[in-house]
């Protein structure tokens, strides 16, 4: 069976998948999802991936690998090199502390000010099968935050080629998704933030950033 990986080119949330597979160089099919017209809420779908988002990645094996934090420990485990989660336990510890930190401080608010600011997401506040209203309030929150996330990982690279231990690692792919992301709330690494400039010209290099 072939490693299948369950996409939608516009989101970000798959974009860190495919970005990972290149980096492991994994060959895989993919399969589209439409987002816009609901399709992950979809009865073959949902059969699928009962949580109705993607990515989603089925292994040789047939297990069907719901998040991201599932496909990125399975590919780690059965495709080590390039090790991206960290070889040393120091390494390790670093590179997932700051990997959660650009999850919980820029995707989380990125995501926070998108989904309850835009119209176009009215009831659909928060992704998955169940239907949540928008709370206007965690819009402007999260512009907030996504600003103070940019100002974190400014400082953060201040004198660093990449986020954490020195290497790169899920923590750069992370935070590129993030800090791209960012543009769908008005929010850029401009001339304010000179090492995440640096920093993302330098990612741009790198072949698997263009997916």
């Amino acid at each position: 069976m072939t490693i299948t990986l369950y996409d939608c080119a516009t989101a970000p949330s798959p974009r860190r998948a495919r970005i990972l597979l290149a980096e492991k160089g994994v060959a895989h099919d993919t399969v589209q999802v439409d987002l816009k017209t609901g399709e992950q809420l979809g009865a073959a779908y949902r059969q699928l991936n009962p949580q109705c988002t993607v990515p989603a990645l089925r292994t040789d094996e047939g297990v069907v690998l719901a998040d991201n934090a599932a496909i990125t420990a399975w590919l780690e485990a059965r495709y080590p090199q390039p090790p991206l989660l960290g070889v040393s336990p120091e390494d390790k510890a670093e590179i997932a502390s700051w990997n959660w930190r650009v999850e919980f401080d820029g995707l989380l608010p990125i995501a926070e000010a998108l989904r309850n600011g835009s119209p176009a997401m009215a009831n659909r506040a928060l992704p998955g099968p169940v239907d949540y209203a928008q709370i206007p309030e965690l819009a402007q929150r999260g512009q907030a935050r996504v600003q103070q996330f940019f100002a974190t990982l400014d400082a953060r690279l201040t004198g660093r080629e990449f986020i954490a231990a020195g290497q790169f690692s899920i923590a750069d792919i992370t935070a590129v998704v993030a800090v791209d992301f960012a543009r769908v709330v008005k929010i850029r690494a401009d001339e304010r933030f000179p090492n995440v400039q640096r920093w993302r010209a330098a990612m741009a290099l790198r072949p698997s950033m263009s997916l």
